[in-house]
């Protein structure tokens, strides 16, 4: 029994050793997850993997598959049920799991929440590494080559923690010396062989060891070279999840909401009525203690980048989980928490709306932009959709802000930039305003109380925010607009001045909430601007007029009144009364002797036709270019883009635009539906002629696949591959390849051919020769909708 004791340490060190290795990878990667879920999931898949292997050893190698597998199988179940939590383990969540583990992984936000998708490929790739280390290190004998999988899977967890977590020496050490405790006691197994043998064995390790001496000193300067202090964060290489237009510049919605006042969107609940949950402005003066709020202002959005056209919100989403990172908290600001519900009840698009800044969601799976502190949903919102959010809520001390700078650099360079280089008008103006203010903080209230004094919010101003609608609400004339704006033009207008004049500021897209709870309407939205102070973060201002009062505009930033057009001539002075005078004689006019009427009628008739002749052919040249251009230029990405231009072209020179709100599939379908061909009768009919060849006009160049003009009841071509390449560009467009492109465009340029053709013959000619392609303004395409 004595000597028998050592034996069994002896063989139960190798599979003590493979474990351990497994659980110490395990140990890396739980450094990134929020709790020690995943650590204990992974332990479990370690131990269970191992102890199937070591007690299959006796059975036959074929069976110890089939066994695993089994196991493998039942332990993963157990481990998705626990990761699911109080939401529970469904069919979908598990299918989805299996399905979107690795990208979920490598887009989730730090700290990673453990659920289904985020530990289901740790747990099985640890169990596929540690039955396939034992089978080759016990049953094998080759622990060597055994140590291969963990080592695999302990190289993995590092590279999935990259930049994310310090440095892990101990863990590191741990591994090594539990794989050279495997390696000894199987090289000491053999003690009892033959002398010659050892000394074989002992001559081919000194061997080995030269070789691996060597191989560190020519290679290990050079990896040396290539090897940085910063890991890779291989989250880089994975596209996280993308919005729309509406999404990434919610600014443009404010006017429609306005519009539409009484639109539900949403219902606010507070968890605990006790906390305080509004953000305080810089509108209540320092010194001065704001009474207790009765709203409370949800964040929908920050739009930090400007181009001088639109404002958007510039983020890189990540998964995430109930779990978000915690944001900074500057020294001159004191933290709350909050809780609230929220129920969306008509709220589209894809961006929650929570308390700033959320740093817990329960009841539906969001991603985060951690520098903006937005958040998407990325499978879009619906009506019903309910969360709960807990938040941290920033209160500036405002008795300091007198006082306090604004940074600048680099690290707020995204603040600072006006975009595009502002109108020498709107640069006047933000002179103006600093010429007698020192601090940042008086800055920002001039520029605040010029605009809530001097211009009108109204409801039914038109959206835009680029520099000439800018223009027209700072400096148009009233009578024809101007001055006058939603609370879209007062944010936009108040972080375009601030920027010109050295405030990082930025756009912040919302709605104002009761504070004891209630429905939200589209009148609640509302757009507020906010300036970064250091070492009090950003602060609100609130540049909307505080009453309907408002003074005009400085004489200075106002076009002139438009003068009358003196006439050509000035009205003969009528003769004093009583005047004998005779009228002067009035001279003949002199005999004509220039040409005739008739040839001047007829030359300059003939002169319009040939300027018409002309503008109709460089127009149809220009179509022809531009399709070419559009079906032929740039990267597949692009290419799909032109080609769904196209397609919106041929639907309006139908008389059947494609409404905004439909998605790539709802707009084929919709395209599917078009007037009956145009009746041919007679000689009309025998003289239709055959499709153009190829570029030959520009707007009935005939591509790849295209069709004839369609007769009475023939289907108009079908519009699949346009409508998979859209989708395919919209989620993602790094995987459109060439083929989908040109599909996509043979698509169109056959169904464009197809619709022409059941015009008249009157109205196919003016549908080649119709500018209106040539200047349509259109947005983005929407692209990222499942058909």
């Amino acid at each position: 029994m004595v000597t028998r004791l050592p034996g069994l340490l002896r063989r139960a060190v190798v599979p003590v050793a493979l474990a351990g290795t497994l659980i110490l990878a395990g140990a890396v990667l739980g450094r990134i997850f929020a709790d020690d879920l995943l650590f204990r999931l992974v332990a479990g898949a370690a131990l269970g993997s191992v102890g199937v292997g070591v007690a299959a050893r006796r059975l036959p190698s074929w069976t110890v598959a089939p066994i695993s597998t089994v196991l493998l199988a039942g332990y993963t179940a157990l481990a998705l049920h626990l990761a699911a939590g109080g939401a529970g383990l469904t069919a979908d969540v598990a299918r989805d799991a299996l399905t979107n583990g690795i990208p979920r992984l490598l887009t989730a936000m730090i700290p990673v929440e453990a659920a289904p998708d985020t530990i289901v490929i740790a747990v099985a790739a640890t169990w596929v590494a540690g039955l396939a280390a034992t089978e080759i290190a016990v049953r094998g004998g080759r622990v060597l080559f055994g140590l291969l999988p963990p080592v695999l899977v302990y190289g993995g967890a590092l590279y999935v923690v990259g930049p994310n977590a310090s440095a892990v020496a101990g863990y590191t050490l741990a591994f090594a010396a539990l794989a050279v405790a495997a390696l000894t006691v199987s090289s000491g197994a053999g003690a009892s062989t033959h002398a010659a043998v050892r000394v074989r064995a002992l001559g081919g390790a000194a061997v080995s060891l030269v070789v691996l001496l060597g191989l560190i000193a020519a290679a290990g300067p050079w990896v040396g070279d290539h090897v940085t202090a910063t890991p890779v964060d291989p989250r880089r290489y994975v596209q996280p999840p993308r919005v729309d237009s509406l999404d990434e510049s919610p600014l443009n919605r404010i006017s429609g909401w306005a519009l539409d006042p009484r639109q539900r969107l949403l219902e606010y609940r507070p968890g605990d009525p006790g906390v305080p949950a509004a953000v305080p402005s810089a509108s209540a003066r320092p010194g001065v203690k704001p009474p207790a709020p009765r709203t409370v202002r949800l964040r929908l959005a920050v739009l930090s980048d400007y181009d001088g056209v639109t404002w958007r919100v510039g983020g890189t989403y990540r998964n995430a989980g109930r779990v978000l990172p915690p944001a900074e908290v500057p020294s001159g600001a004191t933290v709350s928490e909050t809780q609230h519900q929220i129920t969306i009840t008509g709220l589209t698009g894809r961006l929650l709306p929570a308390v700033p800044t959320p740093t817990r969601i329960t009841g539906v799976r969001v991603a985060y932009d951690a520098v903006s502190g937005t958040l998407i949903r990325p499978e879009s919102l619906q009506t019903g959709l309910r969360y709960t959010a807990i938040s941290q809520v920033q209160a500036p001390d405002l008795n300091l802000l007198p006082i306090a700078d604004v940074p600048s650099g680099d690290a707020v360079a995204r603040y600072l930039s006006p975009g595009a280089d502002p109108p020498e008008q709107i640069k006047k103006l933000a002179d103006h305003l600093a010429e007698d203010t020192g601090a940042p903080y008086e800055r920002a209230v001039a520029i605040q109380d010029f605009l809530a004094e001097h211009y009108r919010q109204v409801a039914d101003a038109p959206s835009g925010h680029a520099y000439p609608n800018l223009g027209h609400f700072l400096f148009g004339r009233r009578d024809l607009g101007g001055q006058k704006g939603t609370s879209e033009q007062f944010a936009a207008a108040f972080a375009v001045l601030a920027r010109i004049n050295g405030l990082p500021s930025r756009v912040v897209v919302g709605f104002v909430a009761p504070a004891a709870g209630g429905v939200v309407t589209a009148g609640d939205a509302l757009a507020w601007p906010e300036v970064y102070f250091d070492d009090l973060g950003w602060v609100a201002f609130n540049p909307l007029p505080k009453s309907d009062q408002v003074r005009p505009v400085e004489q200075d930033f106002t076009p002139p009144p438009p003068t009358p057009t003196p006439s050509r001539s000035d009205p003969p002075t009528a003769a004093p009364a009583g005047s004998s005078e005779p009228p002067a004689a009035v001279a003949a006019p002199p005999a004509a002797t220039g040409p005739s009427t008739v040839l001047i009628a007829s030359g300059t008739s003939g002169t319009v036709l040939v300027l018409l002749v002309a503008a109709a052919a460089a127009v149809a040249g220009l179509r022809g270019a531009q399709r070419r251009r559009r079906l032929t230029t740039g990267d597949p990405a692009q290419r799909i883009t032109g080609a769904w231009l196209e397609f919106t072209d041929t639907l309006r020179l139908a008389g059947r635009p494609v409404p905004a709100h439909l998605s790539a599939t709802e707009a084929a379908g919709h395209a599917a539906v078009l007037p009956p061909p145009a009746k041919r009768t007679g000689l009309l009919r025998r003289a239709v002629p055959p499709p153009s060849p190829p570029d030959s006009d520009g707007a009935d160049a005939v591509g790849p696949g295209s069709v004839g003009p369609a007769s009475s009841g023939e289907p108009l071509p079908a519009l699949d591959a346009l409508v998979d390449a859209v989708n395919t560009a919209g989620f993602a467009p790094e995987a459109a390849d060439a083929g989908q492109a040109e599909r996509a465009g043979a698509q169109v340029v056959a169904y464009a051919t197809a619709v022409r053709a059941r015009r008249s013959w009157w109205k196919r000619i003016w549908w080649s020769v119709r500018p209106g392609p040539l200047r349509w303004n259109r947005g983005q395409v929407r692209r990222g909708r499942r058909g």
